[in-house]
């Protein structure tokens, strides 16, 4: 079974345990909202946290595999594309997963697109108040 097939596995079943088992220390999560990665083991298993309670009707509907540049040294890498489908907030999500492993089989890089703008923003809501309320990151300011 491919990393990426666990990973699937995992996600599909909520397993936040396996997901731990699949990235490596230093990984790099790259969102559709924000610029600058999540980094490190912790966030991103606290952002998935939030993402696996966020996502209604989440399925993986198709996969590629390959190589591809990463984002952060433009070496090769290894690499799975996943396609999913989702609701979230009412708004009908589609996107993929892009996910680049390390010479060990670990993800390494996880960068996630999603459209349309609507189901973005309706995203982008949900996973920030999620992020507050499990306390990863402080409630934003106006100002």
């Amino acid at each position: 079974m491919t990393t990426a097939d666990r990973f699937r596995a995992a996600v599909e079943e909520r397993d936040l345990t396996a997901l731990d088992e699949l990235f490596t220390e230093d990984i790099r999560f790259y969102s559709p909202v924000k610029f600058t990665p999540f980094e490190g083991r912790p966030m991103v298993l606290g952002l998935f946290g939030v993402l696996l309670r966020t996502f209604e009707d989440f399925r993986y509907v198709g996969d590629f595999e390959g190589t591809a540049e990463t984002s952060a040294d433009g070496a090769e890498a290894p690499s799975a594309v996943l396609l999913f489908r989702a609701t979230v907030g009412g708004k009908q999500i589609h996107g993929i997963d892009l996910l680049q492993f390390d010479e060990a089989g670990r993800i390494k890089e996880f960068t996630v697109m999603v459209r349309p703008l609507s189901a973005v923003q309706a995203l982008s809501d949900a996973v920030l108040a999620g992020l507050v309320a499990d306390g990863i990151v402080p409630t934003p300011t106006n100002g």
